[in-house]
C-alpha cells in the first residue's frame, strides 16, 4: 500500500501532502491543496473538512482524503436542486468513480482497513511525531487522493490551472 512519493506528478498531490506534514488531517489536507480552485477561502475550507479526518472524527470510517475528494468534486459540479435527479445522478456517478480510482490504488476507502485498527478511537489526536510519521501512511494515502482527483478533472475537462474552475 506505501506508494513512493516521486510517482505523483500532481503539483495538487505534492501540497496535499505537505499539507499533512504540517499537521493537518486527511481531509484538510486534500482540500487545502484544491481551496483556491473551489471558491473557498483558507480558514473556510480548513473549518468544512476538519470534521472529516481519522475516518470522521476518529470514527475510522469513510477516509478523510477519500471525503475530501467529494467535498472538492462537489464545491466543482454538484447539483443544487433536490428534484434534479439528471445532476444528481451525475454526480454520484463522479462520486462512485473517484471512490473505484481510489480503492483500486489503496485497497479501500475505510480508515481503519487501510491502518489496520479495529474500531473508532479516542477522539483525542495522535501527537505527530517522527514515529507517527513512519508507521502511518496516510501522507502517501493523501497524495494518492490529490493525484487521483487532479487526473479525474483533468480527464473530464475541468482545468484547475489558472486559480478557478472554469469548464
Amino acid at each position: 500500500m506505501e506508494q513512493e512519493t516521486e510517482q505523483y506528478t500532481s503539483p495538487y498531490a505534492q501540497r496535499a501532502m505537505d499539507l499533512f506534514l504540517e499537521g493537518y488531517n486527511c481531509a484538510q489536507s486534500l482540500v487545502g491543496a484544491f481551496y483556491q480552485d473551489i471558491g473557498l477561502d483558507w480558514e473556510q475550507a480548513m473549518r468544512l473538512s476538519s470534521s472529516f479526518g481519522g475516518g470522521m472524527g476518529r470514527l475510522r470510517e469513510v477516509c478523510g482524503a477519500v471525503s475530501g475528494m467529494f467535498m472538492v468534486i462537489g464545491l466543482l459540479q454538484g447539483y443544487t436542486s433536490p428534484k434534479n435527479t439528471k445532476e444528481k445522478t451525475e454526480q454520484y456517478t463522479r462520486v462512485q468513480e473517484l471512490a473505484h480510482r481510489f480503492r483500486k490504488h489503496n485497497t479501500s476507502i475505510i480508515c481503519r482497513e487501510m491502518l489496520g485498527i479495529s474500531g473508532e478511537e479516542s477522539p483525542t489526536p495522535s501527537n505527530r511525531t517522527a514515529e507517527y510519521y513512519k508507521k502511518r501512511p496516510c501522507k502517501q494515502i493523501v497524495g494518492s487522493a490529490a493525484q487521483i482527483l487532479a487526473d479525474y478533472l483533468a480527464e473530464t475537462g475541468i482545468n484547475l490551472s489558472s486559480g478557478t474552475c472554469s469548464k
